[in-house]
């Protein structure tokens, strides 16, 4: 809207959060996580340091935000490829979906390209978050954390050393991974 004060109005600290995230995903993009700058993001939303400090936080918290936004768009379209399915078929069809997504998001292209050694990776793989994701995604039960865990890790191998081509990579997924998801057993919860 032309003319329009974006600080100014009942929802203000919505919209300036939201632009605020928006300049940081487009800054993060460009230069990397680790490149973000305050006073980068400042002039790139046309704001002083402190209103970003009190409408978004600092740097940690604005990554943080940026990640959990795309790792929301991941989730939200890998959770509508898999609905109405269970079972093994939702195991193996979220895998898929999500590494698809992943993939194609910008975001999600500069954290696979910044997995860097065995610590990081074991951060990752360990990651209640990233655990709970794949528990919705593939329908596995609360209680199960390391079928979920497990999940995890079948993903970040995939993502760090993927297949040949997609095809491929469903059909090694449903030949290894499917079969530790049969519908009845371990891992799954009742309704699925």
């Amino acid at each position: 809207m032309a003319g329009h004060d974006w600080l100014v109005g009942a929802d203000r600290r919505t919209a300036a959060a939201e632009r605020i995230y928006a300049a940081a995903t487009d800054l993060v993009v460009r230069d990397g996580l680790d490149a973000l700058d305050i006073d980068a993001l400042a002039a790139r939303v046309h704001c002083s340091r402190a209103t970003i400090y009190r409408h978004a936080g600092g740097k940690t918290e604005i990554r943080d935000a940026v990640l959990a936004r795309a790792a929301a768009r991941i989730v939200e379209t890998v959770a509508q490829s898999v609905a109405g399915r269970s079972g093994a078929e939702r195991v193996v069809a979220a895998i898929g979906a999500a590494l698809q997504r992943i993939r194609a998001d910008p975001l999600g292209q500069l954290m696979v390209g910044s997995m860097r050694g065995t610590q990081e990776m074991t951060r990752l793989a360990a990651s209640p978050m990233l655990a709970g994701f794949a528990r919705d995604l593939s329908g596995l039960s609360d209680d199960d954390r390391q079928a979920a865990q497990w999940v995890v890790r079948v993903m970040l191998s995939l993502l760090c050393w993927p297949v040949e081509d997609a095809e491929a990579e469903r059909q090694i997924v449903e030949r290894f991974v499917a079969p530790a998801f049969v519908t009845g057993g371990s891992g799954f919860a009742p309704d699925s």
